[in-house]
């Protein structure tokens, strides 16, 4: 098992792909672990070399008690690509995962080759529901809210369908590390982001989904797009997880704007 001592503590990660080619981060969403990226990494892979983990207390990374902050969750990115010899890197995250890219985005510019920022924020309007998903993690375990979650996830008809990678992903919820997602979500509980957006000048691509009810692109996915200079964006027929529900548009959108 690839693990990685970074930020202080075991990061599992995947890295894959050749040598000699450019470098793509991808960073799954709060609840999720690397595995939410298979599709976009077999796309990926003839073109460029894909590293994968799992976030701070997600998957088979470590889980230490407290509260997390995004500046910890990107500190952890930068120690990760240091310790894998990775100097420079395009930044794909989705939800939490493009939460941190924002971070890396401003002040860590130097290291990245682009950004995707996909259903994400970066503010969360609604600090309290944060809360209670903490609280809730912590008191009664991930299973009382994994029904919730995935209906923010996914759009009704997809969960009606039923198809694999949704069952995957509740298994996935069921198994994360309640100390762990707890301490994401004060992460993003205490997240707020708008005054960095201005000063991030890495070529940045903006991908939403148009019933996203999680992060919804107004409000949300629109003020990245206007407020990152030079921003392009795409808005997908998908709820939070977009590049599990439209995976060809996805790696499309990601493809087109990294080449």
């Amino acid at each position: 098992m690839p693990i990685a001592l970074a930020g202080g503590i075991r990061h599992f990660y995947r890295l894959d792909g050749n040598e000699n080619k450019p470098v793509v981060i991808l960073l799954h969403s709060l609840g999720t672990d690397h595995s939410l990226w298979d599709r976009q990494a077999d796309d990926l892979l003839p073109s460029f070399r894909v590293l994968r983990y799992d976030v701070r207390g997600h998957g088979a990374s470590d889980a230490p008690a407290g509260d997390y902050n995004i500046a910890t969750l990107a500190g952890d990115a930068l120690a990760l690509a240091d310790r894998v010899g990775i100097q420079q890197f395009a930044w794909c995250g989705l939800s939490l995962g493009g939460m941190v890219g924002q971070w890396l985005g401003a002040n860590a510019a130097a290291r990245l080759t682009h950004l995707i920022l996909a259903n994400t924020s970066p503010r969360f309007p609604a600090p309290e529901v944060m809360e209670t998903r903490r609280i809730a993690a912590l008191a009664t375990g991930m299973g009382s809210f994994v029904d919730a979650a995935l209906q923010r996830g996914f759009l009704p008809e997809s969960l009606a369908a039923n198809p694999p990678w949704v069952a995957s992903m509740r298994s996935i919820l069921l198994a994360t590390n309640p100390v762990g997602y707890a301490g994401c979500c004060a992460a993003i509980r205490d997240m707020n982001q708008l005054d960095l957006l201005a000063e991030i000048r890495v070529p940045t691509l903006v991908i939403g989904g148009d019933r996203d009810i999680s992060t919804p692109w107004e409000g949300h996915g629109e003020v990245l797009a206007n407020r990152i200079p030079g921003a392009k964006a795409v808005v997908l027929p998908a709820a939070h997880l977009s590049n599990l529900e439209r995976p060809d548009e996805f790696s499309g959108a990601l493809l087109e704007f990294l080449k």
